[in-house]
């Protein structure tokens, strides 16, 4: 509904109606006979399989260079032959994959066809920012669509399975995984989750450009102590189900088809033969058909858990509810031998077959083995411009602006520029962690980029400054495998010298640092999560300059920046942003895109402040930030707060916000609230915003967090625009989990905040009983 009123728009925004396409007892009924189709034909398959064949469909081989393990698999042609394998990952490519897929049809005695799988994170081909740059967008459609397109190159390649999305909850950015994911918070989590598998799985993977989706990491992840990569996890009942389970759970909802087990333990069981977590909770309580398969070698490393020798710990896995092995072949070697000792049951090989053989119906691969591998779509629909030109919209999208003292940003599209930085005129770490398929090579660097953007009104004077690092040790961990990281063999102070001399000659500095692209991912914790010390050192003698200076932060996790926030002119976090890299940064750059990203973890004042999150629990002794206290919640040293909240990220315009309006201030039961607030932009640029709900609860059973979110609206607004931007609020959004388990809602007082940020809130306050 619109109302104009001379120069002011006000616009009710409400929730967008789900289209019924068919009656739900219709659909449900097709589902059922579908699902009894599906029934016969795999009943009918299985009376025909031996028991060695049927434990063969539980074995995950890798073949290839797409490893994450020490751990490479042999003997696999004669074992697809045998019927020992049931999928496969590491390969790609219409004609290698019809090899291989070749072997199983013409030469297994059933003739069951192969899935094939590869880690598909952010792209296959074109690559899009990280997940955690995704994140940033809080736009659930570009989200979708970054899937949808990965999802469309990976099977013109011959693959059907994906390892993705990656939905562990991260609160600790020393962990390398947390580039990989959408940051801390479950609801927004939730919301990614869903978009990432809706993306990849389509409306049926039976079609020629959909994949199965795989979640990962089941479960808890992200909660790593120390932010240490394959640590302990260890956490209440209350704390998984509140803030690390709902992603999960919004994946099964969705219909993912399949799940990954992860390397921790869970209330002191390793995850992959933890029966709690993958029959009570996944299937039982959650109602999830698909089938799971282990991490890398996931089964094997129970043995370093103390949880037994191989036979011991695969029989515990496929007991707990694990279908498919990855790479380790603790199924293919013991499981016969423990179902003659009757450590294991053919109940339960048959119940692990069926769900790898259902998968493969689902995929429509008892249809069409070779259903994807048409030659033609490897030219037409992979790496196409038109792919490059989403890429490039997705990814400056993803862009944060951090800060922007005197207007600095955008650039005039005149004068000079100083561009310096190791990343500055750098392929290879535009693309970040988990490219397995993607062509560095291809990928637009910033200088690149900015040519392409400004031609040639703009005099550009490059030095690169600085090395990644200059720490030998470093290095050599980062260059695990070969040329990650390229070391300029010039002096330090040579290099600092010609980034010197480049801002002399110049109005601005653009300096583009951060972390390459092996310093976050798997296995790249830091302890240290400042930008490196050859590159600080530059940055400190480009602001002695005293001419403006810009950084455009390259990063898989929140930094600690507290220096560059206090003496850059204007800091641009563009995280990994994939392909299309310099062409998005110079559209931002230079204002073609005004950045509306907002951040999605939050960022530490120092390391010593992590694990730090918006949304965590009150203390009996909370600090109210005024001066200096004693025998408060609090630290000698520093503020408490972060240096930039959760939901935070600014724009080249301003906006301001009207008090909360509520439709009523006192409810009762099920009836529904409306918020609203009016946003105006208050600037002289076009931007968009994004208006983030959350809700307080005060007083309850159990201590609850300070906030949550719950909802959020992204706006475009012109210059002196006004938009009324309202949110329903019902006793679904007050709803949590009690000391039972429960998830239920209490009656009481409410505090309902909307605002730019978690930090930045207008607030009202509402009671509703029941």
């Amino acid at each position: 509904m619109k109302k104009y009123f001379s120069n002011r728009i006000i616009i009710k925004v409400i929730p967008l109606c789900a289209v019924v396409l068919l009656p739900f007892n219709k659909v449900l009924a097709q589902t059922k006979a579908e699902d009894a189709k599906m029934s016969v034909f795999v009943n009918g398959l299985m009376s025909k399989m031996t028991v060695d064949e049927k434990i063969g469909q539980l074995n995950l081989v890798t073949i290839g260079a797409a490893t994450t393990g020490s751990v490479v698999n042999k003997g696999v042609e004669d074992n697809i032959k045998k019927g020992a394998i049931g999928g496969v990952f590491g390969i790609w490519g219409v004609d290698q994959v019809k090899q291989v897929q070749d072997l199983a049809m013409k030469n297994s005695r059933l003739h069951i066809p192969l899935i094939f799988g590869l880690d598909v994170i952010h792209g296959h081909r074109t690559i899009f920012p990280i997940p955690l740059g995704l994140s940033a967008t809080w736009d659930m459609g570009l989200i979708k669509q970054s899937a949808q397109i990965a999802a469309k190159e990976a099977t013109a390649e011959g693959l059907n399975w994906v390892f993705s999305p990656m939905v562990d909850i991260a609160r600790d950015a020393r962990w390398g995984r947390i580039s990989e994911g959408s940051g801390e918070d479950p609801w927004y989590g939730s919301q990614v989750a869903k978009a990432m598998v809706q993306g990849y799985q389509g409306s049926n993977m039976k079609n020629a450009d959909a994949v199965m989706a795989c979640v990962k990491h089941f479960a808890l992840y992200g909660g790593a102590e120390a932010g240490r990569e394959y640590n302990t996890v260890d956490m209440s009942r209350i704390r998984m189900y509140q803030d690390y389970l709902p992603p999960y759970k919004a994946a099964v909802d969705a219909g993912a088809g399949s799940f990954m087990s992860s390397f921790n333990t869970v209330d002191g069981v390793p995850a992959t033969g933890n029966r709690w977590l993958l029959t009570d909770l996944l299937r039982n309580q959650w109602g999830f058909k698909g089938f799971v398969v282990s991490d890398y070698t996931a089964v094997n490393e129970m043995e370093a858990h103390g949880l037994g020798d191989l036979q011991t710990v695969s029989a515990l896995a496929l007991k707990a509810g694990l279908d498919m092995d990855m790479v380790g072949e603790g199924f293919l070697l013991t499981l016969k031998k423990s179902l003659a000792q009757g450590k294991v049951t053919q109940q339960q090989i048959d119940l692990a077959c069926r769900r790898v053989l259902e998968a493969k119906y689902k995929l429509g691969l008892f249809d069409n083995p070779y259903k994807s591998l048409n030659a033609a779509r490897e030219t037409t629909d992979v790496l196409t411009a038109e792919n490059r030109t989403e890429a490039r919209n997705i990814t400056k999208h993803s862009f944060v602006l951090l800060k922007n003292s005197a207007q600095t940003l955008p650039l005039k599209k005149t004068g000079s520029i100083a561009l310096v930085g190791p990343l500055a005129d750098n392929q290879r770490d535009m693309l970040g962690t988990w490219v397995i398929a993607g062509e560095w090579q291809k990928s637009i660097s910033v200088m690149q980029g900015i040519k392409n953007v400004i031609g040639s009104g703009v005099t550009i004077n490059y030095a690169k400054g600085a090395n990644i690092t200059e720490d030998s040790s470093f290095i050599k961990r980062l260059n695990f495998a070969p040329g990650m990281v390229s070391i300029d063999p010039k002096p330090a102070d040579e290099l600092l010298n010609e980034a010197l001399e480049a801002a002399k000659k110049s109005d601005v500095i653009v300096a583009v640092v951060g972390e390459s692209q092996s310093m976050s991912g798997e296995s790249s914790s830091r302890s240290d999560i400042d930008i490196p010390e050859s590159q600080k050192n530059m940055l400190k003698a480009l602001a002695k300059t005293g001419k403006p200076l810009v950084i455009v932060l390259f990063n898989g996790r929140p930094l600690t920046l507290t220096w560059e926030d206090k003496h850059a002119s204007a800091i641009l976090d563009v995280w990994a942003p994939g392909t299309e890299a310099g062409n998005a940064v110079a559209d931002v750059l230079f204002g073609d895109y005004n950045p509306a990203g907002k951040i999605t973890a939050t960022f530490p004042r120092s390391v010593g402040q992590i694990p730090i999150y918006y949304n965590h629990k009150n203390t009996g002794r909370p600090y109210d930030g005024k001066g200096p206290s004693k025998f408060k919640s609090n630290y000698l040293d520093i503020s408490n707060d972060p240096l930039y909240p959760f939901g935070y990220g600014l724009s080249y315009t301003t906006f301001g916000y009207g008090d909360v309006k509520l439709s009523k201030t006192s409810l009762k039961g099920n009836e529904a609230l409306t918020a609203t607030v009016t946003v105006t932009n208050t600037g002289k640029y076009a931007g968009e915003e994004v208006v983030q709900l959350y809700i307080s609860d005060p007083v309850a059973s159990i201590s609850r967090s300070v906030k949550e979110l719950k909802n959020f609206k992204k706006i475009s607004l012109q210059p002196g625009e006004q938009k009324e931007v309202s949110f329903t609020i019902t006793p679904e959004e007050l709803k949590f989990y009690n000391s039972q388990l429960k998830y239920d809602w209490e009656p009481g007082k409410f505090i309902i905040q909307i605002g730019t940020n978690s930090s930045d809130t207008h607030t009202a306050t509402i009671q509703w009983d029941k």
